[in-house]
């Protein structure tokens, strides 16, 4: 454990050292650092990877070189040897490896040396290292990086190049998903705020992801699909994928951020879903979504996970979604245009409807809403909800505590939908008092514990009632509440009885009406005044 901690520490060191070349570079605050920093990082972590496959396939000795073994094979021999790598691997040849461009920074057009090199790794793993726009241009998994510094990019390069040679990540490779959810939250932290004009770059709490997932697989899968219109960095998905086995699912996605979309694929990698990777796409789910069938008709899905973005302008296309091929998709509408406020706009409404109509029929959900759907009583909400609820399709809903995002003050809850079987009573869970308040740089945020996330999935699995925390209830009462999901609506309202005297019940009774009566004198009063300051105003003198 303690090794897994100080390897914890010096990749964490990695990651601020090449800040700290783009900070000395000029780039630090830059659009493009992000990209400077998850692809160095991205490079060394394929670059460890493939030595430690190729010294277990060759049984070399921890103290054997790889590269020297690799430089010594004829051209056939390493052919056959990249053949035995499986899928997640890298296919490298040794001029493209970290030791031998170390070794050629002193060299003229240092720059070009390292860009080539990133240009030719990304050819030769084109086929399944590459994410798809919408439009299906292939988006390669490294660029020429000198290219965002302005001047001096040969040291610029050499000091990149530095800052990777001496670290080696093949200590970790078999620590799994634990560590690297750690590692990427830690890579991308800076770099993953909501930027109000794409989907879900925010980066969902890894403790919400783990409570999702876990409520959602309820037994062994095999050969499922799982899928995130609005996907992120994919922390929802990368939960889920855990849980189910990351050899027994393939993730299908869709952001319009590229930003987001690069950063999904750097977790897919970290987690051993490069077969994914090919089903990470970039465009705009709502207008143009990405995965179909060969009807054209759009995919089903066995899971999906989503934590959309929540309000945002969309009237640019508001009229073009209002089609006779989007009827089914949007059944309950699709939000007007507003005269002010257009950045407003409930598109999570519209996230929501797509879950619903891309869910399979035995498929399960999981969507993050504000906790204001729940009891929204005009709209396309309600008719979201009476659709939900007379299908028998939600499993729960759990109210998250305020300020769980540090970069939202809205209230959200996550809604579970099942498809697989008919659900007669919806369990609620109210966390919203759970967690503990820490500082995030300016903002305040709520973190739930392990012994937090414990009690809610419990509780949500066990379909435990639990007083001012959980009610089991009926959907014919759902129905008689005409349809709310507000959770208050379905606590008993809990009155205390204490035994007084006689006594003590007219004691209380003269405190009251001496409250009272002070009230209405001090009124009384306050109206005096207002009236004597106002009684010499002309208010026909213009």
């Amino acid at each position: 454990m303690n090794e897994l901690l100080e390897f914890d520490k010096e990749t964490k060191i990695l990651i601020d050292d090449l800040k700290s070349v783009c900070t000395n570079a000029g780039l630090s605050g830059d659009g493009n650092e992000y990209r400077v920093i998850t692809q160095a990082f991205l490079y060394k972590f394929l670059n460890d990877k493939f030595l430690y496959e190729v010294r277990n396939i060759k049984n070399l000795d921890e103290k054997d070189s790889v590269e020297d073994f690799l430089s010594k094979l004829n051209n056939k021999d390493y052919e056959f040897l990249l053949l035995q790598l499986n899928e997640n691997i890298a296919k490298l040849y040794p001029d493209q490896l970290v030791k031998h461009i170390f070794e050629k920074q002193n060299e003229k057009n240092f720059s070009n040396i390292f860009d080539t090199n990133f240009q030719n790794i990304s050819i030769n793993n084109s086929e399944i290292f590459s994410i798809v726009t919408a439009g299906g241009q292939k988006v390669s998994i490294f660029e020429n990086i000198s290219k965002f510094v302005e001047d001096d990019r040969d040291n610029f390069c050499v000091a990149i190049i530095n800052k990777l040679v001496n670290f080696s990540f093949e200590k970790v490779f078999d620590k799994g998903f634990d560590f690297f959810a750690g590692i990427f939250e830690y890579l991308i932290k800076d770099y993953n705020s909501n930027s109000g004009s794409t989907y879900a770059e925010y980066f969902t709490p890894h403790a919400v992801s783990k409570i999702i997932s876990s409520c959602l697989i309820t037994k062994k899968e095999k050969n499922v699909t799982c899928y995130d219109p609005s996907a992120g960095s994919g922390t929802l998905l990368m939960n889920l994928a855990h849980e189910i086995g990351v050899n027994k699912c393939s993730i299908f996605s869709q952001d319009i951020s590229q930003k987001s979309s690069h950063l999904l694929r750097l977790n897919l990698i970290l987690n051993n879903l490069v077969h994914s990777i090919p089903n990470v796409i970039q465009g705009n789910t709502i207008s143009n979504p990405y995965h179909r069938l060969k009807d054209n008709n759009l995919k089903k899905f066995d899971f999906i996970v989503s934590n959309p973005p929540f309000k945002m302008d969309f009237s640019d296309y508001r009229d073009d979604l209002d089609s006779k091929e989007n009827h089914q998709r949007f059944f309950a509408g699709i939000p007007n245009i507003p005269k002010k406020k257009k950045n407003s706009m409930a598109i999570y409404l519209l996230f929501f409807q797509h879950i619903i109509h891309s869910l399979s029929d035995k498929g399960k959900a999981a969507v993050v809403i504000p906790t204001g759907f729940l009891s929204a009583k005009q709209g396309i909400e309600p008719v979201i909800k009476k659709y939900l609820i007379d299908k028998e399709l939600i499993m729960g809903v759990i109210n998250m505590p305020s300020n769980i995002f540090a970069n939202t003050g809205t209230n959200v809850s996550i809604i579970f939908l099942n498809k697989e079987e008919k659900n007669k009573e919806i369990i609620f869970v109210d966390a919203s008092e759970l967690g503990e308040e820490i500082k995030q740089g300016k903002n305040k945020k709520i973190v739930l514990t392990s012994e937090d996330e414990t009690l809610i999935t419990e509780t949500f699995l066990n379909k435990r009632t639990t007083e001012d925390f959980s009610i089991l209830v009926d959907v014919d009462k759902i129905r008689e509440k005409k349809y709310s999901l507000n959770i208050g609506r379905y606590f008993k309202t809990k009155i205390n009885l204490v035994k007084i005297s006689e006594e003590e019940f007219n004691s209380k009774i003269k405190q009251f009406k001496n409250e009272y009566e002070q009230i209405e004198n001090e009124s009384k009063r306050m109206k005096e005044k207002m009236f004597e300051s106002i009684k010499d105003i002309d208010f026909n003198n213009d």
